[in-house]
Formats: C-alpha cells, structure tokens, sequence
C-alpha cells in the first residue's frame, strides 16, 4: 500500500477534547434545569455536529423541541468559546506522529464535524506546528460526515485521488465517509468509541498507537 496523504478527524483522534465538550453541554443543562451528564457519555453525543451533540444530551421530551435546541445550541457554543483549551490537549504520541509524516512528505488535512470556526481554532492553537493541506470543519449548508462531499473537496483541491488517502478517525461517522469518499478507513482505538462500532461501519484497518498509523505508509 502507497498512500500520498492522510485525512484525519479532530476529536477524539488528534485531540481529546471530551473534557471541555462535556463542561461545556453540562453548563447550559444546568443553565435550563435540565439533567446533566457523566463526561464518559459525552463520548456517543459527540462526532455528529454541535446540534446533535445538544439534542442528544437534551432530556427526550425536550431534544424535539425546536425553540429549546436553538437556545441550548447558542448556550453552548458560548460557554464552549470561553472553555474550549481548558482541558482539551493532543493525545500523546500525535506530535510524534506528525512530525513523522511530515518527514515523509505525506500530505496532510483535517475534516471535522465540529463547527468550521472551532476546528480551525484547534487546529491552529494546538497543533501549530504542522502544514495541513486544508483545515475543514462543518460548514452549512455543506452536508457533514458521512456525507463525502467535503472529503472529496479536500482530495479534489489537493490534486490526489481519494484512493491514495487513509482516512483516520475514531468513530463511525468516519468510516462511512472514507468507504464513500473511496478513502482507506483507519480506525483509532483510543478515542472515542470502541473496535465493534468502527468495525461495523467499515474500518479497513485498527490501531491501538499513533506510531502504529506509519506502518501502513
């Protein structure tokens, strides 16, 4: 296998960013007398948008009610403007990592479903040492993942064929756009969710380590 680049996800593969995401969606609960949440549950709220990310943290009878998800989406993306660094870091061994590719000349670009202002707040605050070809977060009305449109822009802008990018990212969502976008589907087993739901949406392959994604180059 000879791949050009690498497409990776944000949260929960680049960064754990479960901490700040959690206190930030408990604090608009809390804000509106709604119940809040354990941070590991953050982790099945999380990889699908900031509103999904609100809805499904909502109680049922609210996470319908149009009016309460506008509110609690402006709520949180305040309070996740004030705290989003606070806790939110690199996963060891990714710099080590990136520093390998770019020795390599593999190209590099992220594609997130956080909001197209946050992720290239991230990217450009925490992971500043590192070209990315292109830093893409979710940008209405562009469908997000799994919808492979954005994937495809980031291969058609960087002139390589969707055939020669590993996709890398820790949740279903991501599989399903690599297999769409024709992308090899690398799943991270020290994110978010676990090895059956990666395997079940189309990982090609698993990895335990960051150091462990260079053995596939």
């Amino acid at each position: 296998m000879k791949f050009k680049a690498v497409l990776f996800d944000v949260d929960g593969t680049l960064v754990d960013s479960l901490g700040d995401l959690a206190d930030s969606m408990n604090i608009t609960l809390n804000r509106f007398g709604f119940p809040v949440h354990e941070p590991e549950e953050y982790k099945y709220f999380v990889g699908d948008g900031m509103e999904n990310l609100v809805r499904r943290a909502l109680p049922d009878g609210e996470r319908h009610v149009e009016a309460v998800v506008r509110k609690c989406l402006l709520s949180m993306r305040s309070e996740y403007a004030i705290r989003w660094k606070t806790k939110t870091r690199p996963y060891g061994g990714i710099p080590a990592l990136l520093d390998s590719l770019t020795h390599l000349g593999i190209r590099m670009a992220i594609l997130s479903n956080k909001p197209d202002d946050f992720t290239r707040q991230v990217v450009s605050e925490l992971l500043p040492r590192w070209r990315f070809e292109q830093v893409v977060g979710e940008r209405p009305p562009i469908p997000r993942k799994p919808d492979p449109t954005s994937a495809l822009w980031i291969a058609g802008i960087c002139k390589i064929p969707p055939a020669d990018f590993l996709y890398v990212g820790d949740t279903g969502t991501d599989m399903r756009t690599a297999n769409a976008a024709g992308m090899y589907a690398v799943g991270v087993l020290w994110g978010f969710r676990e090895a059956d739901e990666l395997l079940m949406s189309g990982a090609r392959v698993l990895i335990k380590s960051p150091s462990e994604l260079i053995t596939l180059l």
